[in-house]
């Protein structure tokens, strides 16, 4: 009984034993979960921090970058953002010319001309297109030439040689500024007397032959350019004539035609294009038609007694048909010599009287 006794309780304290050792496995079991769900909460408690700090520092490091600056032109950082060197290099030569001159107050923005264009900066880019500027100036535009227009005029309305525009040639024909000027360069072929000639024969075909034909005002040469003679802009005189009259006009460079004299003749105090195409012609001295027949548009003996033709100058010739020798002659300007006016008082008895335009 005594050996029962002993091996119940051996068995017994092995029992306890083992649930000891099964109680204590599972608390350190239990001790190291929590042990590793701490570390997983202060991992998760580092990142958010972490995270936190991130956004923190990236909103302040927003906060902190200093707007876009301008390039070239005032208020330009919100359209040079995009268009860069790298977009459209051509458009900042803007900065080079007098629209882009920052030290002057005058000087326009991008949307002075191209409007506000909200849609086109906050719009969304779909299959790489952009909806386009409030007002846009290239050759396929929408903008009518009106509107183009307004933006210049809202500055050089009240320059002196375009406040004629209303109302001019050009303008009723619906041509934009931008047809002959161009902006985004420092080369306006317009405003450069070796260039201007090509700008204005894109349209007035006519006068660039003319100007190729033998007898012709040096426009070829680069000594007269069309802005010489016309305001293109708007002129209160007829055919853009930069003065009042085509007379006024060409007396600016041919001023010994002006007189007076003693002796005028009526063409050249009315229009000097009644006898002359000042573009350019195939007779001497840029005449419509070679001499006599220049002359006979309106001194023609067939119709009756124009003085100096019909038989008025008694005296010149004897011989019969008289009137057919001077018609034939051919050399009006043989006697005539001062054609646009002469001072001569009296050439005698046998001239045509009073000596009327000649030396």
């Amino acid at each position: 009984m005594m050996k029962n006794l002993i091996k119940i309780t051996i068995t017994t304290a092995l029992l306890v034993q083992a649930v000891t050792v099964f109680a204590a496995g599972n608390v350190n079991a239990d001790f190291n979960r929590a042990k590793k769900n701490d570390k997983l909460l202060l991992a998760a408690e580092t990142s958010t921090s972490s995270i936190a700090s991130g956004s923190s520092e990236k909103k302040s490091a927003q906060t902190d970058t200093p707007p876009a600056s301008d390039l070239y032109m005032k208020g330009d950082a919100k359209c040079t953002a995009c268009h860069d060197e790298a977009d459209g290099p051509g458009l900042l030569a803007i900065g080079k010319t007098r629209h882009g001159t920052q030290a002057d107050n005058r000087t326009p923005t991008c949307t002075s001309c191209h409007g506000a264009s909200t849609h086109h900066l906050n719009d969304d880019v779909k299959d790489n297109k952009r909806s386009k500027p409030d007002r846009t100036f290239d050759k396929n535009t929408s903008t009518s030439a009106a509107n183009r227009n307004e933006a210049c005029l809202s500055c050089h309305q009240q320059d002196e040689q375009k406040h004629l525009w209303m109302g001019s040639a050009h303008e009723t024909h619906e041509v934009a500024c931008t047809s002959c000027h161009k902006l985004h360069t420092a080369h306006d072929a317009v405003r450069d007397k070796r260039t201007q000639p090509e700008v204005c024969f894109n349209c007035h075909k006519e006068q660039r032959a003319q100007v190729n034909k033998q007898s012709h005002h040096p426009v070829l040469e680069g000594k007269v350019v069309c802005s010489d003679c016309h305001n293109v802009h708007g002129s209160a005189g007829p055919k853009l004539m930069k003065r009042d009259s085509v007379v006024e006009t060409c007396y600016t460079c041919h001023l010994e035609k002006r007189g007076p004299f003693v002796h005028n003749h009526q063409p050249v105090n009315e229009d000097c294009s009644t006898c002359h195409q000042p573009h350019g012609t195939t007779s001497d001295s840029m005449l419509k038609a070679r001499v006599p027949m220049v002359c006979y548009q309106c001194h023609s003996g067939a119709h009756g007694g124009i003085p100096g033709i019909a038989g008025i100058a008694g005296g010149i010739t004897t011989a019969p048909k008289a009137n057919t020798f001077l018609l034939q002659g051919r050399g009006c300007l043989n006697c005539h010599t001062e054609i646009h006016g002469s001072n001569n008082p009296n050439g005698g008895q046998n001239l045509l009287p009073p000596a009327y335009l000649l030396r």
